[in-house]
């Protein structure tokens, strides 16, 4: 449900898009119709042909603590500049923000960490 519908619709018949999922799919759902390989997939009571790329990346969960999320950011290797704090909750993004600007800072890291208002 959503925007993500609206986005959908718009842009599923373009081969120059694609969509891509950091997870799970609940089953019956478009999202798990679209990671099945579906060549149509029905919104809103009406069926759009498939025609973007469906990419999933796996490794992201929403069952990680701070220690976890510190770990998976600076296992993405040195290639990062930024990482942007978009979920959660302000305080407990203001705090992992600063432990993993710390933890840069500790490796000599040059990474921008920030938590948009």
């Amino acid at each position: 449900g959503g925007r993500i519908v609206n986005y959908l619709k718009a842009m599923l018949g373009d081969p120059r898009h694609e969509v891509v999922f950091v997870g799970y799919q609940v089953k019956g759902t478009p999202g798990a119709v679209l990671q099945a390989g579906a060549e149509k997939v029905e919104l809103d009571g009406e069926a759009y042909p498939r025609r973007i790329k469906v990419t999933t990346l796996t490794g992201y969960s929403a069952h990680a603590d701070q220690a976890g999320l510190v770990e998976f950011a600076l296992g993405a290797g040195s290639a990062v500049r930024r990482v942007v704090l978009v979920h959660g909750e302000g305080r407990a993004k203001r705090a992992l923000a600063s432990a993993l600007g710390n933890k840069y800072a500790e490796l000599g890291c040059e990474v921008g960490v920030t938590v948009p208002a």
